[in-house]
């Protein structure tokens, strides 16, 4: 079970509440006007989120908590609301690291890590996908085909591979594809363990683009919470004697 529930919260032109003075402080502020927020004090009104970066935030963190502010408190996780990631930037390509607030500086290595792989052009290509949405739809009017299609081209090789260094023409070739699509297709999974680290690459990049997943009753929560969210689940009885056993449906059940 995950830690947090991880949220992009939009804050361009809202007033933000940050307290406390030096580094810990300016780099809270740094971090809300990076993202748009105008840095008020404690008694604005229209606040609904706040920073503490004191040396005894306790009583400036119950105060806020106490208007119904959520808030982040410096270098204490125990009374932080909510925890910031450690960011990675490539144009509206936002990803964010967090470890919940057990190690920033793990979450700053693992970002720094990721900036080495994925390349400068990523946000040109998730620009091109956002002003070709109209000629997606036009192309798949259906929106699970159009999901499938973009899997099957954003994957590892595929024409919009997003770790490839694709020029900002290649969503406007790969629309003109005639070929491109991703047709229906049914797929079994046999669980070798619970842990979710034994599927293989290929049995992991299935499940997290399934439409509908039938499994065992016995199937592992480990597994099936590498699926989408939004996938159709549907249980098979057990006297079918498929325990142990994911069918992943891509496409038409």
């Amino acid at each position: 079970m995950i830690h947090s529930l991880p949220l992009f919260h939009r804050i361009a032109g809202q007033p933000v509440i940050v307290l406390g003075e030096g580094e810990a402080a300016l780099a809270k502020r740094r971090l809300v006007e990076r993202a748009g927020g105008i840095v008020v004090g404690e008694d604005n009104a229209e606040a609904r989120l706040a920073f503490v970066a004191m040396d005894e935030p306790e009583a400036a963190a119950a105060r806020l908590k106490a208007r119904g502010l959520p808030v982040n408190v410096a270098d204490r996780p125990e009374l932080c609301d909510f925890t910031t990631p450690s960011l990675l930037e490539r144009g509206p390509v936002l990803i964010a690291v967090s470890t919940g607030g057990a190690s920033a500086g793990l979450a700053k290595a693992l970002r720094l890590r990721l900036e080495a792989l994925l390349p400068a052009g990523l946000g040109k290509l998730a620009e091109a996908l956002q002003n070709a949405r109209g000629a997606l739809r036009d192309r798949w009017p259906d929106a699970a085909d159009r999901r499938r299609a973009l899997d099957v081209a954003l994957t590892e090789g595929g024409a919009l591979d997003p770790l490839s260094e694709a020029d900002g023409e290649a969503v406007a070739r790969w629309l003109g594809d005639a070929g491109a699509g991703a047709p229906a297709a049914r797929h079994v999974i046999r669980l070798r363990s619970a842990d979710p680290d034994d599927l293989t690459l290929r049995e992991a990049r299935l499940l997290g683009t399934a439409d509908t997943i039938r499994h065992a009753s016995d199937a592992p929560a480990a597994v099936l919470a590498r699926a989408r969210a939004d996938a159709v689940r549907i249980g098979l009885d057990n006297q079918t004697n498929d325990e142990g056993v994911v069918v992943i449906l891509m496409g038409p059940d």
